[in-house]
This record gives structure tokens, C-alpha cells and sequence, in this order.
């Protein structure tokens, strides 16, 4: 069964974070298989939580862009180097494919072979050398042992064509020679004397016992095959080791974690039709026949409180969303399946997840129930915030219980570990809680961080708005903002890029400053966004 991610939005903030790991527990406890993971590093609010009740950090994602490892490629399709080249035409064969890889022994990718490539043996007469196994020759001719002497065959054909005299007169046999032959038991005896590499007995012909003494002493391979003479030097050439055909070739190769999307752009310039694909090591899996390419299984996430593609995850609309579970507004994200979507005017995406759990009748153990009451009061500034509802309130004290916790001091204390500026750079503290958004063909993005005492973040005042200057310039936003939240005075300081002015002004509807106070703003979702959204919107 694929493993489904659970993911919150970049930058995550603590109820981001949280709730991804409850639902993910709550999913498991009901018979799925998915993994909370992360998309952005996590702030110190969150790391104080995770560290208070000894959970671990979720892996990070990278994107969930679609990899040849999600498309159904031929798998283990590859053919040893010493494999026949009629073992290797009969594989294509029976796959409705136009190539194969050649491997070593290890599994190492060696090359590639197409159908191309066999037919120019086919109608090649002039190939007289031969260098396979003892195996590959009862296979190809359909032969049985006579006598084997050598694992591996390597020489170069004879066809006895002459009458008997006028052969032993005119041709010198050699120790490398592989002679085929039918019932001219003088011939036979020749060979046999000189000590030929093989002989080939053609139409099932008889030899003599004393002649297949002689060649057991002499080390002379014999085998005997129902083909006629020219059917065997027609069909032998396909028992030669299939690497006999490689050395020519240096194919274009994918590892199997190659994103789809640069398979695509490569085969544009390309155009071939097959490549082998291979890990790490170079060690082949198997073959892409470029049709494949629709034949996909997308990465499965299912997002928690975020519905906007620009704060998701990288590669997005290459994967398949299963679900949304979020309280925030209804933002860009489309499907094309039919999903199920929870979206609830709470104060937290981890309120959302409480009541799961008790919708699902599972029961809370510790740890989440601890993780899901800091997604709570983070979000709901321990339910000084505006956005806490009576169902945020009812989720905390429950939660609170079963964590053995108060909820009031521990909230304290909760959003004082985020509001340390040790360590952090002016960037940090602009990332630590960040989102973009979309207004028709605007956009801007409001940072937010908690604070009990402006006056650090005051004296490099001008040192950030540098900062939100690069960052509007850098990606063309209309707008980059960051607001400072005090806790205890219940309002925020805002900062701006100097080309955002006018909106912030217009937005108060205030003579505004870098650092301007703004009295009880302190939810983005309630009081910065939509007065913002809506400046923008006319």
C-alpha cells in the first residue's frame, strides 16, 4: 500500500505542524498508512512543543513531483550479458517491447539493445565468429550434448560444404574452429584428430563411439541438432552473447528518482523510444518504453491548514490531494477528483483534528493530545485571539486533561519560546511564521512574529524593511509585510516594503510608519489578510 503524506503549508507554523501529526496518528488508528511530514523548518515555538512532550521532528518533504519510481516502467526487465541474442529477441518478443538492457552478472547497466540492432544480424551474412556458452548453443539449436569439454565457445565457424577428400585436403582446421558437420564420419574423424573447438552435428547425424572417444581426449565440445546445415548457420549466430552487440552503444540512462517532468524534455530532444533505468549505483531496474510515461501512480498528500498552492508543497499539481483539512479561507487549490474537504471557522486546524477524534471515537493518547492543545493556543494566543470560537475552548480544556497540563501557563510559556530572538537573523524572523496569498494577478506575503518586548526588534528597523525590500524586489510581490505581534499590549507593529506603503496606509486608513502600531491586530486571518486582500482587490 503507497504511503500518503500528510503536510502542512511552508514555513509551518505550530498548529501546521501538530495537526499533521495528529491526523496522521488519527489515520493510522483507523487502518491507513500515511506520514506527518514537514516542508519548511520549524520554528522555536514548535520545537519547544514537539521537545515538551518527546515527539520527534517530522521528516522534511522535499516536493511530491512525479518520479519514474511512480510510473509503471518495465521492471526487471534486463537480460544478462551473457544471455543469447535470440534469448534477448524472444524477451522483447513476448513484452511487446523494442529494446533491452544488457547487464553484468551484478546487475550493473551495461547497454541497451533494440529490435534495430538484431535485425541488422539477421541479414548480416557475414558473421562467422562465435563467442557464447555451451548452454546458449543447446538453446539457440535446440541441440543435446554429445560430449562438453567447455563451458564457454569461442571460434570461428565452418560449414563442411566440400566433399570429404576435397575438405581434408583444402581446409586446415584450427584448434579454434566450430565445425558443423552432418554424418561424413571422415570429416568427423579429421576434426576430431585436429581437436576443433566444437563440432555441430547437423540433422541429428550419427557419430561413431570411437570418433567421440577421441574427442573427449582431444577436449572437443560436440553437440547434435535436428536443423540442417543451413538452418544451423542461419539460426547459430543468435546463441552469441548478447554483449558481443553492446560495445557500440552509450544509451541515455535515467535514475528511477529522475522527476518525469525532465524525462519529457530530454526525450523531446532525443526521440528515442526506450531507456534503461537504473539507481544510484548504476545498477539496472529495469526499462522505460516512453509510452509508460501514462501509465503513472502519483504521490498521495493530504493537506492540513492550508488550501493555497503557493504555500504547498513543491511539484503539487503533479500529485494527487486525498483530503483538506484546514480553517482558513477558500483559496487556489483545485483537484480533478472529487476529495473530502473539512473546513471549519475555528480557531485552529488542530481543533479540526480534536474533533475527528471524537467524531471517529478514537481515543487521545498524551502526546497528541498535548501537540493538538499547542496547535490551539498558538493559534488562538491562548485564546486572546479573535478567531477562538467555543469549540476552541472546549478542545483545550479536554486536551489540557489528558495532558495533564494547564493550559494557561503552559500557553505562556509556549509562546514566550517563539519569541526569542537569539540566533535568529533578520530573515528568520520574517520566515518564522510566513505566507504568500494571491489577489487576482497580485501578490504578497505577511510574516508574523510574537513578541513581548518590540524594542530589539525596533532598534533594526531599518535593517528589516532592507530585508522586505529584497524579498518584494527579488519575487516581484506588490506587497511583503511583517507584523509584530505583542502579546501583552494585544496589538501588532507592522513593517513593509517601501513600494507598500500605500497599501498599508489605505488599508488602516491611517498615516502609517515603519512600526506603526496597530491596536488589536493580532489574527492575520482576521484582521491583516482580508483588509489587505481587499485594498487589493479594488
Amino acid at each position: 500500500m503507497n504511503k500518503t503524506f500528510i503536510i502542512g503549508h511552508k514555513k509551518p507554523d505550530t498548529d501546521s505542524v501538530v495537526s499533521a501529526i495528529g491526523l496522521s496518528y488519527l489515520k493510522n488508528s483507523l487502518g491507513d498508512t500515511t506520514e506527518a511530514r514537514i516542508i519548511g523548518d520549524i520554528n522555536k515555538e514548535t520545537e519547544y512543543a514537539l521537545k515538551y512532550f518527546n515527539v520527534p521532528v517530522p521528516k522534511y518533504l522535499n516536493d511530491v513531483k512525479l518520479q519514474l519510481r511512480d510510473i509503471d516502467y518495465h521492471k526487471g526487465f534486463f537480460i544478462k550479458e551473457t544471455g543469447s541474442i535470440l534469448h534477448a529477441y524472444q524477451a522483447m518478443l513476448d513484452n511487446n517491447l523494442t529494446g533491452i538492457p544488457v547487464v553484468k552478472d551484478d546487475n550493473t547497466f551495461y547497454g541497451l539493445i533494440t529490435i534495430k540492432d538484431l535485425s541488422r544480424v539477421l541479414i548480416n551474412d557475414n558473421i562467422d565468429n562465435l563467442y557464447t556458452s555451451y548452454d546458449n548453443l543447446l538453446y539457440v539449436l535446440k541441440a543435446e550434448e554429445i560430449t562438453r569439454c567447455d563451458s564457454e565457445i569461442q571460434g570461428k565457424l565452418l560449414v563442411a560444404a566440400f566433399k570429404s577428400t576435397t575438405f581434408m585436403n583444402e581446409v586446415e582446421l584450427k584448434k579454434d574452429d566450430i565445425l558443423i558437420v552432418g554424418d561424413r564420419h571422415s570429416i568427423i574423424e579429421y576434426a576430431v584428430n585436429t581437436g576443433v573447438k566444437m563440432i555441430i552435428l547437423s540433422g541429428n547425424s550419427m557419430i561413431k563411439d570411437e570418433h567421440i572417444e577421441i574427442a573427449k581426449r582431444n577436449n572437443v565440445n560436440i553437440i547434435r541438432t535436428p536443423y540442417d546445415t543451413y538452418k544451423i548457420s542461419r539460426f547459430v549466430v543468435l546463441a552469441n552473447y548478447i554483449k558481443t552487440m553492446v560495445s557500440m552503444y552509450n544509451p541515455t540512462s535515467f535514475l528511477e528518482t529522475d522527476f518525469v517532468s525532465d524525462v519529457i524534455d530530454i526525450n523531446n530532444k532525443l526521440k528515442h523510444t526506450n531507456y534503461p533505468v537504473v539507481n544510484k549505483n548504476n545498477k539496472c531496474l529495469g526499462l522505460l518504453k516512453i509510452t509508460d510515461l501514462s501509465e503513472k501512480h502519483p504521490k498521495q498528500v493530504i493537506l492540513v491548514d492550508h488550501n493555497e498552492k503557493m504555500q504547498s508543497v513543491e511539484g503539487l499539481e503533479e500529485a494527487e490531494i486525498l483530503e483538506i483539512f484546514d480553517h482558513h479561507n477558500l483559496a487556489t487549490i483545485m483537484t480533478s477528483n472529487p476529495i473530502n474537504f473539512r473546513n471549519m471557522a475555528v480557531g485552529s486546524t488542530s481543533t479540526i483534528i480534536y474533533i475527528l477524534f471524537k467524531e471517529k471515537n478514537i481515543e487521545i493518547p498524551r502526546e497528541i493530545a498535548g501537540l493538538l492543545l499547542s496547535g490551539i493556543l498558538s493559534d488562538t494566543l491562548v485564546l486572546k485571539s479573535p478567531t477562538a470560537t467555543l469549540k476552541d475552548v472546549e478542545a483545550i480544556k479536554e486536551l489540557a486533561n489528558i495532558a495533564g497540563v494547564n493550559y494557561q501557563s503552559y500557553g505562556m510559556e509556549l509562546l514566550k519560546s517563539g519569541t526569542s530572538l537569539e540566533g535568529m537573523s533578520k530573515e528568520d524572523v520574517l520566515y518564522n511564521d510566513y505566507k504568500l496569498y494571491t489577489v487576482n494577478d497580485k501578490r504578497f506575503s505577511i510574516g508574523q512574529f510574537f513578541t513581548m518586548n518590540f524594542d530589539e526588534i525596533e532598534r533594526d528597523i531599518d535593517a528589516y524593511v532592507d530585508v522586505l525590500d529584497k524579498v518584494a524586489e527579488a519575487n516581484n510581490y506588490n506587497l511583503v509585510a511583517l507584523y509584530v505581534t505583542d502579546i501583552v499590549k494585544n496589538g501588532s507593529y507592522v513593517m513593509y516594503n517601501k513600494k507598500g506603503a500605500n497599501i498599508i496606509g489605505l488599508a488602516y486608513q491611517a498615516d502609517v510608519y515603519e512600526g506603526y502600531f496597530i491596536e488589536g491586530c493580532v489574527s492575520r486571518k482576521k484582521h491583516i489578510v482580508p483588509v489587505i486582500m481587499e485594498i487589493l482587490e479594488n
